[in-house]
């Protein structure tokens, strides 16, 4: 049975912490039949729904005012794998350690073996679902964003009926409901497309911007498979945004794996985000370090993708800094032409100095067009660069980092580049347009399959008032 809260919850992102939303109640359904119930009672009582996984998306997506929550995460089994076509059927809220888990058990002795092709970095405890709704990437050096690993998925729309969606039935739903979300539907299972389990060596080297960029075709051509380039973030040094650590991943023959070998422990992350926030050149030199250390090391094509995060480290962190607020990072992610990204990168350092922003963390990494989904945000190959910012919880320096993100997307646009609209909504209508010169057209088709507006949330609130004249 759907389990409900019975009043009233509080609800917030996770690594943020900044879209905290009173809702009604929260139900946790357990199958398929009771996604469908709940969208039929929604309907019955004319409430507004949204859907959760993880919740660390940060935008607003799973959150909406007043209304009903639809936590997936119990909606977690693995369905069916295929072991010839190399496919697996999984649940919405499965997240990423327990669908890579549940396949190594599978295919424990196998000589040929299966594994995800990509994740998001930096978080393991994220559902597929949400991956689908975000239409996510991971750090592969030659690959196109999720939509290029899903072969289906089934869901409960609006109306509370469940409607199977592929690339050979109901392919406009499928290119809406991928990067959708969570506004088309309910995404109850979904079909994905594996990769070949292979070991890969970490080749690691410390370079510059422009050696990294003259590399990477060689890279790619060499049949390299996963790389990033994580750069300095101290400002003061000469090396600001255009120096750092270039990690590549390359496939070789299969040979046992050292048991002991480098890491990060807990309290190395904990050290190092300390040293993030108060010593930017040390917090570099000591990852740098790490990882230059770890170079020629194996690790399989799937569980090198996963890594830790820390629940809750800005607790603590706040409690060193004696900022006397909380704190977080917000993340932005921008996009231009692998071509720009030197410029980009020193139009950008020069904003950072000249208003004191201050980076936390940051890498590159890089994607091929979606030519599949609506919403599409890799309208072309990108190079991709994440940015890391520490905000205080205070008014002032909330919209001070909203000046920031609107500054850099400013920045991108000038270099025929774009951003993600998953981490934040601060940008302007007309930066928006210029980047996704289809959401209009999204956010009528928004309408065309959900005229009630059952399932909502706060992001789509905002761009609804937004695009309001355009929505009449």
């Amino acid at each position: 049975m759907c389990s409900k809260s019975e009043q009233a919850i509080v609800v917030n992102d996770v690594h943020a912490k900044l879209n905290t939303t009173t809702m009604q109640h929260c139900l946790q359904p357990a199958t398929v039949a009771e996604v469908i119930a709940a969208v039929t009672l929604a309907n019955k009582e004319g409430s507004t729904l949204s859907v959760a996984g993880g919740r660390h998306a940060m935008g607003g997506q799973q959150f909406v005012t007043a209304g009903v929550l639809l936590d997936l995460s119990c909606l977690n089994k693995l369905e069916h794998f295929d072991p010839e076509l190399g496919q697996v059927r999984v649940q919405a809220g499965i997240q990423w350690p327990d669908l890579m888990r549940k396949l190594h058990v599978m295919q424990y002795g196998n000589s040929r073996q299966w594994g995800i092709r990509q994740k998001q970095t930096g978080a393991d405890r994220l559902s597929v679902g949400g991956a689908i709704a975000a239409n996510i990437h991971g750090r592969g050096l030659d690959m196109a964003p999720f939509v290029a690993d899903i072969v289906s998925l089934d869901l409960v729309n609006a109306h509370g009926q469940l409607v199977h969606c592929s690339r050979q039935q109901n392919l406009e739903l499928f290119r809406l409901v991928v990067g959708g979300y969570g506004l088309f539907g309910i995404v109850v299972t979904a079909t994905l497309q594996l990769a070949a389990r292979q070991q890969v060596v970490r080749e690691v080297e410390l370079c510059s911007l422009t050696e990294m960029i003259a590399a990477l075709p060689e890279r790619i051509a060499a049949g390299y498979l996963y790389g990033d380039f994580q750069f300095e973030t101290a400002p003061d040094s000469a090396g600001f945004l255009c120096h750092g650590i270039f990690s590549c991943y390359r496939p070789v023959a299969t040979e046992p794996i050292a048991k002991q070998q480098l890491r990060l422990s807990k309290a190395n992350w904990q050290q190092l985000l300390y040293l993030a926030h108060t010593d930017k050149a040390e917090a570099f030199s000591r990852f740098s370090q790490f990882y230059l250390a770890s170079s020629g090391q194996r690790y399989w094509s799937d569980s090198h993708q996963l890594s830790i995060y820390l629940d809750d480290y800005h607790l603590a962190l706040d409690q060193q800094l004696a900022r006397g607020c909380a704190g977080s990072e917000m993340i932005t992610e921008l996009y231009v032409p692998l071509q720009a990204l030197q410029h980009f990168m020193a139009d950008c350092a020069a904003d950072f100095r000249q208003h004191k922003v201050d980076l936390i963390y940051g890498t590159v990494r890089f994607i091929r067009r979606d030519a599949e989904t609506t919403l599409a945000w890799a309208r072309q190959d990108y190079a991709c660069v994440i940015f890391n910012l520490h905000i205080d919880h205070l008014p002032e320096a909330i919209s001070a980092a909203a000046s920031h993100f609107r500054r850099l997307i400013d920045i991108a646009i000038r270099y025929q580049g774009s951003y993600f609209l998953t981490y934040h909504s601060f940008a302007t209508k007309q930066q928006l347009l210029t980047c996704y010169p289809q959401f209009v057209e999204f956010m009528q088709q928004k309408r065309r399959y959900d005229p009630e507006l059952r399932l909502q949330s706060n992001w789509y609130r905002h761009y609804s008032e937004m695009f309001s004249e355009e929505l009449q």
